[in-house]
């Protein structure tokens, strides 16, 4: 348990940020499902418009720490990728 003050400031600052950190991947996570859903239903025009959605939160996500860059990018990536091969099918 935090003693001194600046201990006790120091867990109210984690709670805050951890909560801001779990919004912004729950977030991310949304729009990269609602990718991943229209993938499924082979909606090529669907896939196009939910990875242009998702690509700015997943790099923005990268940005803040939720994710890594390189992460984040390898993500986009391959989402690219399947979203092509849709296309292109």
């Amino acid at each position: 348990m935090a003693n001194t003050s600046s201990a006790k400031k120091a867990v109210r600052k984690i709670a805050r940020r951890t909560a801001v950190n779990k919004s912004r991947r729950s977030n991310m996570r949304t729009y990269v499902r609602k990718v991943e859903e229209a993938l499924a239903s082979g909606d090529a025009a669907a896939a196009s418009a939910a990875l242009a959605a998702a690509e700015p939160v997943m790099m923005r996500a990268a940005q803040n720490g939720i994710l890594m860059k390189n992460t984040a990018s390898r993500k986009v990536s391959r989402l690219t990728i399947r979203v092509q091969a849709l296309a292109k099918a």
